[in-house]
């Protein structure tokens, strides 16, 4: 913790730890009464004051020097630390006896690896694994963190030859230099973006994990590859936030999440606060708008074909066809959650153009194509998850009892039971997909 004040202190000055100290003693202050609704209530208003004038000009003035991370670092730490606060808080609302002090608080929140860049670990998690008094090391555990680590620099390296070279991120703003190029050549500079936006996350986070695995601690895996989403549910680009949003938002207000009404009030209020943390404008609401319509059409075209006579006629199919079906589906699924990121990452303008290629003047080649080779990829992708499902779960059935043939049945009546066996549950057939 004090060496954390100390780096912040050193790197944006004591005004600005200041600033981030009047914002812990305000949360922990509400924590005090024990009220959640009063403790989302005055992080999201805290919250909203770097996103709107002026205040943000305001808080911004506590930063000392001009440099050129000035602006990242400061609404980083100051989001973050937010976040961080109204976990504590929500935590010490659960607590039954007594409350956390408020030194477990800043060293929850001054942990210098996390505190800039996240990613968020929520405070029960952070506060059972800084504290643990175990801390032996796994077999072989300080070669796969070294090994780590050498993974995230060449991938920096080579992420930086990339940007410098490529112009992955320039390119989509040039819209006359875009409608020179083809339908294979757009298509391709979507999904890129959106892999070159993933690889910059997961290498962000991998180096902070790194660091934090050092220290004992488990934080959040980085974000899963843009390539192996293909359902909403798992679309999200940190995973901190998402657990976040996940365990005080989404699962605390939709509960079992089998009904309508409360399901779509938790989607709704996940994605509101998603577009607070985010900074309210209209890329960002139409993203909002668009992956939440996303969510909720997946959960509820699932649950209506679980339901009869769909899920009799799934069971008659072979596990083959019946993977062929979700695959057709989850390709749709894929370039949805291309195009709605798009959105956010790029421009409405660059989305629309490579939707109208690739959908209405790219039809009936360029658009079969690029479907099928998606199918294909979401087929194997399917295969290796369901390879590690089994590794992780195999999931064997029970031993089946011996039966009990009584001496009155005669050889006829045995032989005629054995020539027709009772069908035998197919073992693919019972997991999940």
């Amino acid at each position: 913790m004090v060496y954390g004040l100390l780096a912040v202190w050193t790197s944006m000055g004591w005004t600005y730890v200041s600033l981030m100290l009047s914002h812990c003693i305000l949360l922990y202050s509400i924590s005090l009464v024990k009220i959640r609704w009063l403790c989302f209530v005055t992080g999201f208003c805290t919250l909203a004051t770097f996103k709107c004038e002026p205040f943000v000009s305001w808080q911004a003035g506590f930063v000392e020097g001009d440099f050129e991370l000035r602006h990242v670092l400061f609404y980083g730490g100051c989001g973050f630390t937010i976040m961080r606060g109204m976990s504590f808080a929500l935590e010490n609302c659960e607590r039954k006896d007594g409350n956390y002090d408020i030194l477990e608080l800043l060293k929850y929140n001054f942990y210098l690896p996390f505190f800039y860049f996240g990613p968020i670990m929520t405070f029960d998690k952070f506060y059972v694994q800084a504290n643990k008094s175990d801390l032996t090391r796994k077999e072989r555990e300080m070669w796969n963190i070294s090994l780590q680590g050498l993974i995230h620099l060449g991938v920096i390296i080579v992420v930086d030859v990339l940007f410098h070279f490529m112009y992955i991120r320039t390119l989509p703003t040039d819209m006359k230099l875009l409608k020179h190029l083809s339908d294979w050549a757009l298509v391709g500079l979507a999904y890129f973006n959106l892999v070159y936006d993933w690889v910059k996350a997961a290498v962000m986070f991998g180096v902070i994990n790194t660091v934090a695995r050092l220290d004992h601690l488990d934080p959040p895996k980085p974000p899963k590859c843009i390539t192996m989403l293909y359902v909403f549910a798992e679309t999200h680009f940190d995973r901190g936030i998402n657990d976040w949003l996940c365990k005080y938002v989404y699962d605390y207000l939709g509960g079992k999440h089998n009904n309508v009404v409360e399901e779509l009030v938790a989607t709704l209020c996940t994605y509101g606060v998603a577009v607070l943390w985010l900074g309210p404008c209209e890329v960002v609401l139409l993203w909002a708008f668009f992956n939440w319509f996303g969510l909720n059409f997946e959960l509820w075209t699932a649950k209506f074909f679980s339901m009869e006579p769909f899920a009799s006629m799934e069971m008659e199919m072979s596990e083959a066809m019946s993977r062929r079906i979700r695959a057709i589906v989850n390709t749709l699924n894929f370039w949805c959650i291309v195009f709605f990121n798009i959105v956010a990452l790029n421009s409405l303008d660059f989305a629309k153009l490579v939707a109208k290629r690739l959908l209405l003047k790219g039809f009936p080649m360029t658009t079969i194509i690029v479907m099928f080779m998606t199918y294909c990829l979401i087929q194997a992708i399917k295969e290796q998850e369901r390879k590690q499902a089994l590794i992780n779960d195999p999931d064997p059935l029970p031993p089946v009892q011996p039966q009990n043939i009584t001496t009155s049945v005669t050889g006829a009546a045995a032989a005629a039971a054995a020539a027709d066996p009772q069908p035998v549950a197919d073992p693919s057939k019972e997991k999940a997909e």
